[in-house]
């Protein structure tokens, strides 16, 4: 059975200036702001809510009920903001938090009060965590949103509504529990409904022709007959698993512990429906409200909870845990489908070595996921067109490499002019000058002519040479074009070993 939370803020934004300004605690203000040329009550703390000051009113009329009553200017937006704040901090407590505007939250509970030893308890931490910040509210948990809505503003400051039991409680509330218009409000009030229960069980096409569509849709949502969608403040990862202590966590120990009793968990998953993993967030929520996580990735899909372990591993000892976390958190940002191909890419003599794969990993860990790449041949002439990135690592080449003619273990990503002594301009050079240090040739191979394809012909015909200096080392050396009466362009291309 679905079960929902609803948390009320009453005095949300005038509890949250008293965190900013402690003197204000102990006297009656409000929050004001212009409308139509008056000044409006906004928000009223306890203190002036007990003099009968309420959101609504006309400041003015205020000032003549408590003359000494403190007015603050209202920050635009500062309500909203403060409950998404609240509901991405709600997320430790289940993995759905949305905002209930215009003051309070929805908490899908389903599956997470257990974890605290039942939905009392539960709803019982989250008061006391909440008071701790200085936090007046009222809590309801319930089969529907409607249901709980209703009894976290018109009932106890903490209430457990007993699944199917909705319609035994909400009977006796008073209409404006079921987030109706005011105009509906002010009809019900007229005609003498003043409870639920007054016109609870009239027939619902009565209620339509006599009250519009929106009262029986209310009462519906409230009861379990209509569907009712929130929208989470942060979208549910399909692949999440969540841990919950019931001490706090403080020392690496525990929090590796913790860390692989979760990737057990879901590379479990990972098996049973052939994913694998390549990026990953562990998420540690503080007991102060701070959230530490650390990342990792991975250059294949991987459904091996110790090799993840490893990466995940050295980076443990930057989390800060302080007083201790309550609360852990897996989630998989990006996964893919693990296929034969990527399981074989390092197979060296017939051999899978995966285990290969898993080194680059812990390498890409320490030193980043951009230091690890592969390169594949290319369908083009030019030497410096023809090798690619594999993306992604396990990419197929669509051609292989070349082994008809040397190539330099290191080519230069653009051929850099050289000057050039020759013979004759058309033969190779004797010497040459590159960075300002002139090179003997003591030996030469070549040429081998390589041209650009006819459909992107644009520049002109290579003659390359292999070429050995008088100390040994080789080159890769070019003319670009025909000898002619001005003096052939040389560039030198690459390395040999």
């Amino acid at each position: 059975m679905t079960r929902y939370a609803s948390i009320w803020f009453p005095y949300l934004l005038t509890e949250y200036a008293v965190r900013k300004r402690p003197a204000l605690s102990e006297v009656p203000f409000v929050m004001a702001s212009p409308q139509r040329g008056r000044m409006i009550i906004e928000a009223a703390n306890k203190h002036a809510a007990q003099k009968g000051i309420h959101p609504g009113m006309v400041l003015a009329d205020c000032k003549a009920i408590l003359p000494e009553l403190q007015v603050l200017k209202t920050e635009p937006g500062r309500m909203e903001k403060l409950l998404y704040a609240l509901a991405e901090w709600s997320i430790r407590y289940t993995p759905f938090a949305a905002v209930d505007l215009p003051d309070g939250l929805i908490l899908d509970t389903t599956g997470c009060a257990h974890l605290w030893g039942g939905e009392n308890e539960y709803l019982e931490c989250i008061r006391m965590k909440l008071a701790g910040y200085g936090y007046t509210i009222q809590l309801a948990v319930a089969d529907t949103i409607g249901a709980a809505w209703a009894a976290a503003r018109f009932g106890t400051p903490l209430t457990v509504i007993h699944s199917g039991r909705q319609r035994e409680v909400l009977r006796h509330f008073s209409p404006a529990a079921l987030r109706l218009d005011v105009e509906i409000l002010k009809w019900l009030k007229k005609l003498g409904l003043w409870r639920i229960d007054s016109f609870m069980d009239m027939p619902r096409t009565t209620l339509r022709r006599r009250f519009g569509p929106s009262l029986a849709f209310r009462l519906d949502q409230a009861l379990g007959h209509e569907m009712e969608w929130i929208l989470p403040v942060k979208p549910i990862e399909p692949y999440q698993e969540r841990l919950c202590t019931p001490e706090l966590i403080a020392s690496a120990t525990g929090i590796a512990i913790a860390l692989e009793q979760l990737l057990e968990k879901l590379c479990r998953r990972f098996n049973a429906e052939g994913m694998g993993l390549r990026q990953a967030v562990f998420k540690a929520y503080r007991v102060d409200d701070n959230i530490q996580q650390i990342e990792i990735g991975t250059g294949h899909p991987s459904q091996n909870p110790v090799h993840l372990f490893r990466l995940f591993e050295h980076k443990i000892a930057t989390m800060a845990p302080a007083l201790g976390f309550e609360l852990f958190i897996l989630e998989a940002q990006k996964v893919e489908t693990v296929t034969e191909e990527q399981g074989a890419i390092w197979n060296v003599s017939g051999q899978n070595n995966i285990k290969v794969a898993e080194l680059l990993d812990r390498v890409a860990s320490r030193t980043g996921q951009n230091a690890i790449k592969r390169y594949i041949p290319d369908a083009h002439y030019l030497p410096e067109r023809s090798v690619k990135q594999a993306i992604p690592l396990w990419e197929k080449p669509a051609n292989v490499w070349r082994t008809d003619w040397p190539r330099p273990i290191h080519l230069l990503p653009h051929p850099e002019r050289i000057e050039v002594t020759a013979t004759l301009p058309d033969y190779p050079p004797l010497l040459f000058r590159y960075k300002g240090v002139v090179y003997t040739v003591a030996k030469s191979d070549g040429p081998e002519r390589i041209e650009q394809e006819w459909w992107l012909a644009d520049g002109l015909y290579r003659d390359y040479y292999c070429v050995e200096d008088n100390l040994g080392a080789r080159y890769w050396l070019f003319r670009a074009g025909p000898y002619d009466a001005d003096m052939p362009k040389w560039f030198i291309h690459g390395f040999f070993a």
